[in-house]
């Protein structure tokens, strides 16, 4: 069972997270990795991703990626760019995250839970910012922005902490944004 679940719990909750911040996800996967802290492992096909120059490339990516969503007009582009690169990312935390299976099968796992989670948060971030940006012209992107920085920060940690955790913060998180809607739905009746 753990060989599966846990697993497929790690990497469900990264992928997600991979939705909102590309690198975010992956870079506190790879410090937990190169520092041995967590107990987390790798599939022996993704332990590069607990190098030394793994860890210093996510890192610059990482800063980078969070300062330029606070840049107007590039957080729009970054979102959308985010509908490719984040599914990426969520097939390699995944696939990463299942280290007691052959690398194939790995990878398949990665395909299958990994992508379409992450594509579903980074569609649903990519309408929150549209949302943002029609209705307040772009001032509150910025609020937005670090918002979906802590949800993609609390939801990895909270993945690599506690996976089984996962399911009820996803959950979460799916009903919130339900509300959302629902909320600029009756303010665009009105």
């Amino acid at each position: 069972m753990e060989t599966w679940v846990l697993p497929g719990l790690l990497g469900l909750g990264l992928a997600a997270a991979s939705g909102l911040r590309t690198f975010l996800p992956l870079l506190m996967l790879s410090a937990a990795v190169h520092f041995e802290v967590l107990g987390v492992t790798l599939n022996e096909s993704m332990r590069w991703l607990g190098s030394t120059g793994a860890l210093v490339a996510l890192s610059i990516a990482t800063v980078v990626e969070l300062t330029a969503d606070l840049i107007p007009f590039v957080d729009n582009v970054l979102s959308v760019i985010g509908n490719v690169t984040g599914p990426v990312a969520g097939v390699i935390a995944t696939w990463a995250a299942f280290a007691d299976v052959d690398p194939s099968t790995a990878a398949i796992a990665g395909i299958v839970i990994g992508a379409p989670t992450a594509l579903a948060f980074s569609t649903a971030q990519t309408g929150t910012r549209a949302v943002s940006t029609a209705s307040t012209g772009g001032l509150a992107n910025p609020v937005v922005s670090v918002i979906e920085d802590v949800v993609s920060f609390v939801t990895s940690l909270i993945a690599l902490l506690l996976p089984l955790l996962v399911i009820p913060l996803l959950a979460f998180l799916l009903w919130f944004a339900w509300r959302g809607v629902q909320r600029v739905r009756r303010l665009r009746a009105t």
